[in-house]
C-alpha cells in the first residue's frame, strides 16, 4: 500500500462505520428495560469504543515527496487501519529491501513507481496479522516474505496473498527481505533466459551488487561455470570468495580486454544491468550461440539528482541491432524487468520454489551488507548509490533506540561547539594583533613627541639669539 492510499482507506474505514450505525440505533432493537438516557450512554461508550480501534491505529511510513536527493524520501505517520479486500492480508513488516530502482525512482527515472507522493519499496518480510476474504493458503502469524511493485517501505501492508512466500524455517526477517527481487531477477535470467549450463562462461556486472551476489552464487549451483565479476579492486576478496572466478576492477581497467585476454572467443552470457554504450561492448563480447540479457539502466544514475547529460548520453548510445545481423551473428539478446511481470503469479511462483528450494539445501544465501533504521533511509541510498555495499542494503521497521537519536544531535553540537570555539580563538588572536599594532604605533609615536619636545626647547633659545 502507498503513501496516498492511506486517506482513501482511512475514508472508506469511515464509511463502512456510517453504513452500519442504522442496525446499531435503539429503534431497531426490541424494548428494553433500562432507560432511555441510559441506552444513550451505552450506544455513545460503543462510539468510543469504536474510534480507537478504527482510526487511532497509527503507523511509520516512507513516502517519496518529490523527485530529487535523498531528503525527498521523509519518514511519516499515517492514521487509519488500513482496509482488507477479499484475497488480501495485511502484514506487519519487519524489514524491507532496497533496490537500485528505487534509487532510479527517487530521480524519477523508474516508470513502474506512481507520481509522488507514493511510498516505495519492492520486497519486505514480517508476519500476517490479518487475513481478507477468500485467502485460504494464509493464516495469522505466517511469517512471510512480500514482492510488490511498489508501498512496502512502511510498518504495515496490504498486498495480495498471492503476492506472499512462506518464510523458510531458519531464515531471518533482513535475509528474507534480501530475496525476493535479487534473486527471482537472476534466477529467470540465468535459467529462463540464459539456459545456463556446465563449462559455459558469463560476465557479472557489478558483481558485488545484490543481484550480482545472487547471480554468482547461483551460478555455483550449476558445474564448472567460469564467472567473470566486476567490481572495485577492494571488493575482489569478498567476490571471488563468494564464486567470481575473474574479478575485473572497471574502474582502473577495459574489462573488455580483460575477458579477451582470457576467454578470446568471448563469452556465453553476459548480464547488462549499465545500458547505453556498455550494451554495445557486451553484444561484441558474445561467443556464436551467446545470449546477451539487458536488465537496466545503471549508467543513467551519476549524482543525488537527476543528470540530463547522463541520460541524454545513455539514450544516444541506446543498443539497436537489425534482426539479419542477429541471423548472422548466431546471437540472441534479451530484456528483463521484474517489475512488468507482475501478473505472471505461476510463472513467479515457480522461480521462488526452486530457490527456496536451494536454499533448503544450503547452496544459497542472502549477502546482508548493512541494516539501517526507516530514519537513516537517506544514509542507506547513499551508501548504496555511490557503489559501497557488498550485498543487500536493508531497512528495519525496527523504531531508533533513543540513545542513537540523542547521539546524532550531540555530534552535531560538538561540532557546533568546536566551530564556535574556533570563532573565539580566531577573535582572540585578531584582538592580540589589534594590540599588538596599537603598542608598536605608541612605540613609534614616543620618539616623534620627544622630537617635538626637543623642537619646541631649541625654538626659545633661537629667539633669544
Amino acid at each position: 500500500m502507498s503513501g496516498e492510499d492511506a486517506p482513501v482507506q482511512q475514508q472508506n474505514a469511515v464509511d463502512q462505520k456510517q453504513e452500519t450505525k442504522p442496525a446499531e440505533e435503539p429503534k431497531a432493537e426490541p424494548p428494553k428495560t433500562e432507560s432511555p438516557p441510559a441506552a444513550a450512554a451505552a450506544e455513545a461508550e460503543a462510539t468510543t469504543e469504536k474510534v480507537p480501534e478504527e482510526e487511532a491505529f497509527t503507523y511509520r511510513a516512507l513516502v517519496l515527496t518529490g523527485y530529487g536527493g535523498y531528503d525527498k524520501v521523509k519518514l511519516q505517520v499515517k492514521k487509519g487501519k488500513p482496509a482488507l479486500k477479499a484475497g488480501e492480508v495485511l502484514v506487519r513488516v519487519k524489514a524491507c529491501g532496497l533496490n537500485f530502482a528505487d534509487l532510479m525512482a527517487r530521480q524519477g527515472l523508474y516508470d513502474r513507481l506512481p507520481s509522488p507522493p507514493v511510498t516505495p519499496g519492492m520486497e519486505c518480510s514480517g508476519v500476517v496479522e490479518a487475513v481478507g476474504e477468500e485467502v485460504t493458503d494464509r493464516k495469522v502469524g505466517d511469517k512471510v516474505m512480500v514482492l510488490s511493485r511498489f508501498g512496502l517501505w512502511q510498518e504495515v501492508a496490504v498486498v495480495p496473498a498471492n503476492h506472499t512466500f512462506l518464510i523458510p524455517e531458519g531464515m531471518s526477517f533482513e535475509e528474507a527481505a534480501a530475496l525476493p527481487v535479487n534473486y527471482i531477477t537472476a534466477y529467470m535470467m540465468l535459467f529462463d533466459f540464459g539456459n545456463l549450463r556446465p563449462n559455459q562462461s558469463i560476465l557479472i556486472h557489478a558483481a558485488a551488487g545484490g543481484v550480482g551476489t545472487a547471480a554468482t552464487q547461483l551460478c555455483k549451483t550449476v558445474k564448472d561455470v567460469t564467472v567473470f565479476g566486476t567490481a572495485s579492486a577492494s571488493k575482489h576478496e569478498t567476490i571471488t570468495q563468494g564464486g567470481v572466478t575473474h574479478p575485473i576492477d572497471y574502474r582502473t581497467k577495459d574489462y573488455v580486454d580483460e575477458v579477451r585476454k582470457i576467454s578470446p572467443k568471448g563469452l556465453d552470457i553476459i548480464l547488462d544491468p549499465l545500458g547505453g554504450s556498455d550494451t554495445h561492448k557486451a553484444y561484441n563480447l558474445l561467443k556464436p550461440m551467446g545470449k546477451l540479457i539487458t536488465y537496466g539502466a545503471a549508467n543513467m544514475l551519476a549524482g543525488q539528482k537527476k543528470n540530463l547529460i547522463a541520460v541524454a548520453k545513455n539514450w544516444y548510445h541506446q543498443f539497436s541491432i537489425h534482426t539479419l545481423s542477429l541471423i548472422q551473428g548466431n546471437k540472441s539478446v534479451c530484456g528483463f524487468h521484474l517489475g512488468y511481470l507482475e501478473g505472471e503469479t505461476e510463472l513467479i511462483t515457480e522461480a521462488m520454489n526452486s530457490i527456496l528450494d536451494l536454499y533448503k539445501q544450503d547452496k544459497i544465501k542472502p549477502r546482508i551488507d548493512s541494516t539501517w533504521h526507516l530514519e537513516q533511509v537517506g544514509d542507506a541510498m547513499r551508501k548504496m548509490q555511490e557503489r559501497n555495499n557488498i550485498g543487500k542494503v536493508i531497512l528495519t521497521t525496527e523504531p531508533m533506540p533513543e540513545e542513537e537519536k540523542k547521539e546524532e544531535p550531540k555530534k552535531e553540537d560538538k561540532k557546533d561547539d568546536k566551530k564556535k570555539d574556533d570563532k573565539k580563538k580566531d577573535d582572540k588572536k585578531k584582538d592580540d594583533a589589534k594590540k599588538e599594532e596599537k603598542k608598536d604605533d605608541k612605540k613609534k609615536e614616543e620618539p616623534k613627541k620627544e622630537e617635538k619636545k626637543e623642537e619646541e626647547k631649541e625654538e626659545p633659545k633661537k629667539e633669544e639669539k
